[in-house]
């Protein structure tokens, strides 16, 4: 690994403000959201960069991708940094790509867009909705790039309707392959499907096409209930609502106390809120006050939707974490038992509590529990399967989907085993358990 070598090559290629090796900027590219898991969180620091490089188009992502090759020099891609499991922490140090620069908006057309990796969910939605479209689905954080997005996301707000990532958002790729001369390939359909959430572990994604659908007149809809199971009750049918809605979450009163100050999310009570179509709303404001809730808000504007879609998935753990610091931990979780055995489901771990996201055929969910030993977040996993639901384990950075096929790939996108070292590996059995 020749760093010195490869840091003159990219000051000539990308420009003095588009490298560095000083410590303060390593150190903040080498850190991502994996602080929210206790069980990461006990293992860090995990890996500093010894180089970080910001190209500036997609084109320059593949130059600075063969120059690390040439030099042998490991190379992690990074887009926000928002991920929460490590998978953009540089293991063997070497290369942090930071995508973030490369941010451009290429073409909007009927049905589809096209950009860089590293630009925002925020800026695609906004660009989409100037041509009358929107973008089949976004994170919950909605600043974060479609590059990382489609590296290490699985879904978002728009997922009750559209599913996953790998089920008909991406269009195509121009993917990098770790080659000493490599260029941007371009992939349609199915053939992408390889590249989706793998970390970069066997190409880094420069440029992203996205479905677009047509616009619909969203609303950020504020619930409130006396309990909890009140509010889960209606989880199931707010899913079939018509227009599909493109988010609904519930939280218990302690979980809707630790999330930003608002006045529709009243103290002590359990919160319901959900990203509507106008068209929706009077049928649910008639399941809400059906369950016996009330409807506390309905506001306008995509910024109070990506308001409320900030407070969803992984947030609201977020939150609980700073409500009360070193205390929680969380479990992806899904299916019908959390709503039909509620109790059972919180007694699980010490503390439980769930964040409960609607889908289309059962629900998903955030089980936080009172944090104590990595050893008792897995042996909850065989009491989560007892009551049949399906977990997913966060406090991991390896490659989960599509492990044997993306180590399959590989051999011959990165022949010297360069990508995001350390994330692509046998699954540890205890670490796995059941998908969600």
């Amino acid at each position: 690994m020749n760093v010195e070598a490869l840091a003159e090559e990219l000051r000539a290629l990308l420009g003095e403000a588009a490298v560095s090796t000083d410590l303060a900027a390593r150190e903040r590219a080498s850190i991502d959201g994996a602080r929210l898991s206790p069980v990461i969180s006990e293992q860090l620091p995990l890996g500093l960069a010894d180089i970080v490089a910001y190209p500036p188009s997609s084109e320059l992502i593949a130059a600075t991708v063969a120059a690390a090759v040439r030099h042998g020099v490991p190379i992690t891609p990074r887009g926000k940094g928002t991920g929460n499991y490590g998978q953009a922490i540089p293991f063997e140090g070497g290369l942090v790509l930071d995508t973030s620069r490369a941010r451009k908006i290429l073409e909007v057309g009927d049905g589809y867009l096209v950009a860089e990796a590293g630009a925002t969910l925020v800026s695609i939605e906004l660009a989409a909705g100037k041509a009358n479209q929107q973008v089949l689905m976004y994170p919950s954080t909605a600043n974060s790039t479609i590059g990382g997005f489609v590296s290490g996301g699985s879904g978002g707000t728009g997922s009750i309707k559209h599913g996953m990532l790998h089920e008909d958002f991406v269009l195509a790729l121009d993917v990098v392959h770790a080659v000493p001369d490599a260029t941007l390939l371009h992939l349609e359909g199915k053939d992408t499907e390889p590249y989706i959430h793998n970390y970069g572990t066997a190409g880094i994604i420069a440029t992203v096409t996205v479905a677009l659908e047509p616009l619909q007149d969203w609303r950020a809809f504020y619930a409130s209930f006396d309990t909890f199971e009140q509010a889960l009750s209606v989880i199931r049918p707010f899913a079939d609502l018509e227009p599909t809605p493109r988010l609904v979450s519930a939280d218990l009163p302690t979980l809707a106390e630790a999330l930003p100050a608002n006045p529709a999310i009243p103290a002590g009570r359990a919160s319901l809120r959900a990203i509507l179509d106008a068209e929706s709303l009077e049928a649910a404001t008639a399941l809400v006050e059906g369950a016996g809730g009330r409807v506390e808000d309905v506001r306008e504007g995509a910024q109070e939707s990506m308001k409320l879609s900030m407070m969803s998935y992984n947030h609201p753990i977020e939150w609980l974490q700073k409500a009360y610091p070193n205390t929680y931990f969380h479990v992806e979780v899904a299916g019908d038992a959390l709503v039909d055995r509620i109790d059972e489901v919180h007694a699980v771990y010490p503390g439980g509590m769930l964040h409960i996201e609607a889908q289309k055929g059962r629900p998903i969910g955030m089980l936080a529990g009172t944090y104590t030993t990595a050893d008792d977040v897995w042996a909850g996993f065989e009491k989560l399967a007892a009551l049949g639901v399906g977990f997913h384990n966060p406090h991991q950075w390896f490659v989960d989907y599509e492990p044997e096929r993306t180590a399959e790939l590989a051999k011959t996108t990165d022949p010297e085993n360069l990508l995001n070292p350390g994330k692509l590996q046998a699954k540890p059995a205890v670490a796995t358990g059941s998908q969600v």
